[in-house]
Formats: C-alpha cells, sequence, structure tokens
C-alpha cells in the first residue's frame, strides 16, 4: 500500500512517525511551502525524519498512491478536492482531515462520487504529537469500511460514524461548542475570584459540585432543572454581571449566559412540564425543536 499526504504540516508528519515505527515505507507526500523560504526547511526536515518522499507537484502524489489524505486548511478543502480528485487513481480513497463544517465534507464527498472515487471525512479527537499514527479517529462516509480495512496493520485507532460524509466532523465540532466554551468561561469565573480574592474557596465549591457525580448525571441535572428555572437563574446571573461591571472585569461569557437562559425562559418549561422537574435532557431539548 501506498500512502500519501497533501499538505505536509504538524498532523501529517506526527502520523507519518507513526506509521513509519509501525513498518508503513511507502509514504509521499506534496506541501505547497516545501519551497518556501521561512517554512520550507521545517518540511523537508520532518519529511527526512519520517522517511517520506517530498513530491515538487500534487499531481505526482496522488497519481500514484492507494490512501490520500489531505490536511489542508478548512477554507481551502473544497478547491483543493476538486483541484486533486481528476489525477486520483479510481480504486484510491480521499480522505480529508481538514476541520471543515460538516456541509463542505458532505459537498467535497459528492463530488468524490461523482468521479467515482469513495471518501472518508475524518475527524482527529485528540493531539497528534501525543497519539501521532493512534491518535482518536472518528470517520464517516463511503471508504470508511476500506480505509479501516487498509489501515488495520498499522495499528490505528479508527471508529466508524456512519456512512454519511459530515457526520464525523459534526460530532468535532459540537464537541468544540462545549470544549472550547468551557475555557473560555474558566477565565472569567477565574479572573473574577482572583478580583475578589476568593479563589480558593470557590475553586473547591465548584470542585464539590461537579466532582460528586458523572459527567453525564451533571449534565441532566443542569438542563433539566434550568429547563424550569431559567428565567430564575438569568435575573440571579444579572446580579453577577453587575457585580463584575463594577469591578471593570470582563462578562462576555456571563453576558451570553444570561441570554441564553432568558431564551430558555421563552419556552416556558415550567407550565409545560407542570413544574416538574423533567427527568431527562432528552426530553427538554426535544420540547425546545418542537417549539420551533
Amino acid at each position: 500500500m501506498k500512502l500519501g499526504f497533501i499538505g505536509f504540516g504538524e498532523a501529517s508528519y506526527e502520523m507519518s512517525m507513526g506509521l513509519k515505527e509501525e513498518g508503513l515505507k511507502n509514504i509521499v507526500a506534496f506541501d505547497p511551502l516545501c519551497n518556501d523560504a521561512k517554512f520550507g526547511g521545517l518540511i523537508q526536515e520532518r519529511a527526512n525524519k519520517a522517511s517520506v518522499v517530498l513530491k515538487n507537484e500534487p499531481e505526482k502524489v496522488v497519481s500514484e498512491v492507494d490512501v490520500l489524505i489531505v490536511a489542508v486548511p478548512a477554507d481551502k478543502a473544497l478547491p483543493v478536492s476538486q483541484s486533486l480528485m481528476p489525477n486520483l487513481k479510481e480504486d484510491c480513497i480521499y480522505i480529508d482531515v481538514s476541520a471543515s463544517t460538516p456541509d463542505v465534507k458532505k459537498e467535497i464527498s459528492q463530488y468524490a462520487s461523482e468521479k467515482g472515487i469513495t471518501f472518508v471525512d475524518v475527524a482527529m479527537m485528540g493531539p497528534l504529537p501525543v497519539y501521532k499514527h493512534q491518535v482518536p479517529i472518528l470517520a464517516s462516509g463511503d471508504g470508511t469500511d476500506k480505509f479501516i480495512e487498509l489501515m488495520s496493520d498499522y495499528n490505528m485507532n479508527i471508529s466508524k460514524v456512519s456512512n454519511n460524509a459530515g457526520e464525523a466532523s459534526a460530532v468535532k465540532l459540537i464537541r468544540s461548542i462545549f470544549m472550547k466554551g468551557l475555557p473560555s468561561l474558566l477565565f472569567e469565573m477565574l479572573e473574577a475570584a482572583r478580583k475578589f480574592n476568593v479563589e480558593d474557596l470557590v475553586v473547591k465549591s465548584i470542585g464539590e459540585t461537579m466532582d460528586s457525580k458523572t459527567f453525564e448525571e451533571t449534565m441532566n441535572r443542569l438542563v433539566t432543572g434550568t429547563s424550569i428555572h431559567a428565567l430564575r437563574r438569568s435575573v440571579e446571573l444579572q446580579g453577577a454581571i453587575k457585580m463584575l461591571e463594577a469591578a471593570k472585569v470582563d462578562n462576555l461569557m456571563s453576558k451570553g449566559a444570561c441570554e441564553k437562559l432568558r431564551k430558555i425562559g421563552e419556552f416556558n418549561f415550567k407550565e409545560k412540564f407542570a413544574g416538574k422537574t423533567p427527568s431527562s435532557w432528552t426530553r427538554v431539548i426535544d420540547a425546545m425543536q418542537e417549539s420551533r
């Protein structure tokens, strides 16, 4: 099997290093910056370490590989796919690991299908420098089964989501709402706690609450409870916002949360659930979607 990369940045390099250790020898790559005065030296150095042969044209990669991993910026994923696919081998698998939206992945998949090429939408769910080729991968699209089969000898950690391109990326982007949003909220909370010299008490108090149950149990309690008490909690949060404003502490996240609570309150869940906390967060979310 011959593997090719379009875009030989950190992700491609780390995967290549791991696959080299697993015994995969035939790896080629193209990167538009391979001759760049600033970045070319680093790309060549990485290629040498990973025993990857750099090609000076993308066509020289795509015309000879069995598996093509395209690791380009999200805004380049669609035009790059349209430029590469006419030159691919008929039985090649096209794998897009960009952080593009599900709609973009679907569009690339449709274009691939028209060309008779199988496509895989890949979402990498961990840091490449830590996991290398064994980074947890979610994969969707019509080429997923073949991708897993071809890479099974190299100990890659690939989980199939479905045959529908875009669903793997949807998981990653939806997860990012929490994983990127939580640190932003923590920054605001910790700055305020430090400002008022109460950080130890605040962190300990939140820790006791969060550590007492599993994440899923805590999530369920927070969502179901908030559905009933959203308006009251938005008013309470307004008091925190006034405190932050008086202390000249940025309160962007608190304002956003307050507005979200106000909008949740407009669903009037307290009346819909007869004042009783629903048993599951799914009932709340389903009721929201039914009301839209």
